[in-house]
C-alpha cells in the first residue's frame, strides 16, 4: 500500500468513476499493463515524469501511446500530468488494485511450486486459502522455485503458509541439532 494521501485519493475517485460506469475489469486490465510499462521501463518513466518535455506534448503521446486504452485510464493519466503527479501513477494502481479487489472479495496471491500448477490445481489452492483469508477468491500469480523441493508456499499478504519440503527439512535438521 502507498503512504501517499494524493495517490489513495486519485485511487478511490478512480475507481468510484469505474464503478459508476460498470467499467472496473476493462480499467483494471488497462491499468494492470499500465503498470508493467511503467515500471518495467525506466525511459518511460523519465520521459513523462522530465519537466524539460512540454504538457502539452505529454498530453499528446499519452493520448497516441494509450489510444486503445479505456477512455477512464486516458482522461486520468492527462489529469495527473495537469496536477504534475504523473510520478504517482504505481502507487495509484497499486492502491486502486487494492480497492477492487476488496470489491469483488479477491485476494492477491503467490504460490511458489516446483512446477506449474494446472487451472484444477490453481482453482483448488484459491478455493482452500480463499477461505483462510475471508476473500471468496484468489488471483493467483504461480512463482516456480525448484528450491522449495516439494510442497508449496502460498503468501497472501503478509500471511505465508509454508508445507515446502525444504522448510520441513530445516526443521527437522534444527530439531536433531538442537
Amino acid at each position: 500500500m502507498s503512504n501517499s494521501t494524493a495517490a489513495k485519493r486519485y485511487a478511490i475517485a478512480l475507481f468510484e468513476l469505474a464503478q459508476q460506469k460498470n467499467e472496473i475489469p476493462s480499467v483494471e486490465n488497462d491499468l494492470r499493463e499500465l503498470k508493467l510499462v511503467w515500471n518495467g521501463n525506466k525511459e518511460v518513466k523519465t520521459l513523462f515524469t522530465s519537466p524539460k518535455l512540454s504538457l502539452d506534448k505529454k498530453k499528446a503521446l499519452i493520448r497516441e501511446i494509450f489510444k486503445d486504452a479505456n477512455p477512464i485510464v486516458i482522461n486520468t493519466l492527462l489529469v495527473l500530468i495537469d496536477k504534475k503527479r504523473l510520478g504517482e501513477v504505481s502507487d495509484i494502481i497499486t492502491e486502486f488494485m487494492v480497492l477492487s479487489n476488496d470489491a469483488q472479495g479477491i485476494a492477491d496471491a503467490k504460490v511458489y511450486t516446483t512446477r506449474e500448477l494446472s487451472e484444477q490445481e490453481r482453482a483448488n489452492v484459491s478455493a482452500v486459502f480463499a477461505k483462510n483469508v475471508g476473500k471468496q477468491s484468489l488471483r493467483i500469480q504461480n512463482i516456480v522455485d525448484p528450491s522449495i523441493i516439494g510442497g508449496m508456499r502460498v503468501q497472501i499478504g503478509n500471511r505465508i503458509y509454508d508445507s515446502s519440503l525444504s522448510t520441513k527439512l530445516d526443521r527437522l535438521k534444527r530439531n536433531l541439532i538442537g
